[in-house]
């Protein structure tokens, strides 16, 4: 009985880790499916608030812009404070602000709930991150991250239908605070379930408090962090197009209505969770298989690169083939991304994962909003989407170069290279 019972407490603590994979999961999915609300209601919503192609970029911008700042100042904050309570608030504040956008009477007001929403999302990948670092041992991390990157897909997936649903039931300000609502119900699910991980190596130990000497500045003088950030700036620039554009390029372009966006815009999505989830799932079965972890994690990252330029086909095919091509991009995209987003995890000591995957999303968010403008503005003087397209398709290209060249080798960094990294500064 005794070894019975000691067994079935091998059993679940070894579960433990993959429950709380699960539960970020959950909470990446609610935030897709929070930032989508807006581009999938978004004919709507335009019956009540006249928006322009040049306002609608603008929205974009004041989600992706505070939403990049505090990507690095959230991710520095959960060093501070710690994941579990980090994260909670982090939720409670983005789920107040998404519910917010339903009280929305005119443009002005609509941009500054989206600004709010940026603020609260910031901070959710740095906290999925740490809790990777904190749980998942080297071999496992790229396909636990890769499930948690799949949660984008899930609430990607899920709006449309879900979103369509409520416009044609309940009009578009139920949209948003039944999408509150649900942040809400997680954070109480986050707040009884999650605690933090205090087991670890003397080896781990001495190099976290290492790592926590390390200022924020130190972070940032790092030429492999400055390279991962320009790396995510290229490749956001290109996601977060597809991301908002897609809905508004499938009502402007192809004729969809509400009823079709919803029957047809979450295919692409779902490619989306299908190679976040293989992509980590090569990445460590190369790893388990001998290859070093730097090879297992380049590989898979410049074959996911190596297919985005299929986007430049798009304006010249039928709608469902149109669909198809989106779908191998959006694949690609988060294979790539849920690789970039472990390599923090990979490299750095825990108490410094939070502030490099911070600037790391810091840097996407910037390269989305700067690129968002841009297309507003081409799209608003004469350039058509093809342009947009044939400009995307070449980012992850030039993103995974710049690792390939300038990154240097993946491998998990310890004392001595802390101690003189912080010597340098």
């Amino acid at each position: 009985m005794l070894r019975d019972a000691k067994e079935t407490m091998v059993r679940n603590t070894a579960d433990v880790p993959w429950f709380f994979v699960v539960l970020v999961t959950a909470a990446i999915a609610i935030s897709y499916f929070d930032r989508q609300t807006l581009p999938v209601a978004i004919s709507a919503i335009q019956r009540t608030i006249p928006i322009s192609n040049q306002q609608f970029s603008w929205l974009q911008f004041a989600f992706l812009i505070p939403y990049a700042v505090l990507y690095a100042a959230g991710g520095r904050m959960l060093d501070i404070v710690g994941t579990r309570k980090g994260f909670m608030l982090i939720m409670l504040w983005w789920s107040g602000a998404c519910a917010l956008h339903g009280l929305a009477m005119n443009f002005g007001f609509l941009l500054a709930a989206r600004c709010l929403l940026g603020i609260g999302e910031g901070g959710g990948f740095p906290a999925a991150t740490r809790v990777v670092a904190e749980w998942i041992p080297t071999q496992q991390r790229s396909t636990a991250m890769g499930i948690i990157n799949a949660g984008t897909a899930v609430g990607s997936v899920l709006a449309p239908p879900l979103i369509g649903l409520i416009l044609l039931t309940a009009g578009w300000r139920m949209v948003f605070f039944a999408a509150g609502a649900v942040g809400f119900a997680w954070v109480l699910w986050w707040s009884v379930s999650y605690r933090g991980n205090n087991q670890a190596s003397i080896a781990t130990i001495d190099a976290r408090v290492v790592a926590k000497q390390l200022s924020f500045m130190d972070v940032l003088s790092m030429r492999r962090v400055q390279v991962l950030v320009f790396a995510k700036f290229m490749s956001d620039s290109a996601w977060y197009f597809y991301l908002f554009w897609l809905p508004k390029y499938l009502y402007d372009v192809r004729g969809f209505d509400v009823k079709h966006v919803s029957y047809y815009a979450w295919i692409p999505y779902a490619a989306s969770g299908v190679g976040s989830f293989l992509g980590g799932w090569l990445s460590s079965t190369l790893l388990k298989r001998g290859r070093s972890l730097d090879f297992s994690r380049k590989f898979v990252l410049g074959l996911s690169a190596l297919f985005m330029p299929v986007v430049m086909l798009v304006p010249h095919v039928p709608v469902g083939w149109a669909l198809g091509l989106f779908s191998i991009a959006f694949f690609c995209q988060q294979s790539w991304s849920g690789l970039i987003m472990t390599l923090p995890a990979d490299i750095f000591p825990l108490s410094a994962v939070g502030s490099v995957s911070g600037l790391i999303g810091f840097g996407g968010a910037i390269g989305g909003a700067i690129f968002g403008v841009v297309a507003g503005f081409l799209l608003s003087h004469g350039f058509g989407y093809g342009t947009l397209f044939f400009i995307v398709g070449t980012f992850h290209l030039i993103g995974f170069l710049a690792i390939l060249l300038l990154g240097g080798k993946v491998y998990p960094l310890k004392t001595p290279d802390l101690l003189t990294i912080e010597s340098q500064s």
